[in-house]
């Protein structure tokens, strides 16, 4: 074998060599696009699912003041009716204070059979009280 033919099967050699080496670089390459692309395909969905949360907080943010508007005036009606309930039980309770609801009310007791004695205690009188109040009827 002469000098040509070595060479000749030297660069033959290198040249399969060196393919070689091209096609593990494309199988590489082929994987490597081919994890691009999962990747993309993620990166993509979590860019949509952090749109979709920033809408949504944007969505909550918009909607907080309405709903604190909506809570401080559900707060005023509910301490103005709480007022007027207050207000109502003040009368109620001057008018059950008051001489001639306590008369009418231990002559309505007479009446349904109540004893002087369960009415005196009733109201915080005395039987002598509540029986005066029944003679005079």
């Amino acid at each position: 074998m002469n000098t040509s033919t070595f060479i000749l099967i030297f660069f033959t050699v290198s040249e399969l060599a060196l393919l070689g080496v091209v096609i593990l670089f494309f199988i590489r390459l082929k994987k490597s696009e081919a994890l691009l692309s999962k990747l993309q395909a993620k990166q993509e969905d979590f860019i949509n699912r952090l749109q979709f949360n920033a809408k949504l907080e944007s969505e909550l943010v918009a909607t907080f003041e309405q709903r604190q508007m909506e809570l401080a005036s559900l707060n005023e009606e509910l301490e103005a009716r709480s007022n007027t309930i207050k207000e109502l039980i003040n009368r109620a309770d001057e008018y059950a204070k008051s001489p001639q609801f306590m008369r009418n009310v231990i002559l309505a007791g007479h009446k349904a059979g109540k004893t002087p004695a369960d009415l005196a205690r009733k109201f915080g009188l005395s039987i002598e009280e509540v029986e005066l109040i029944i003679g005079q009827a």
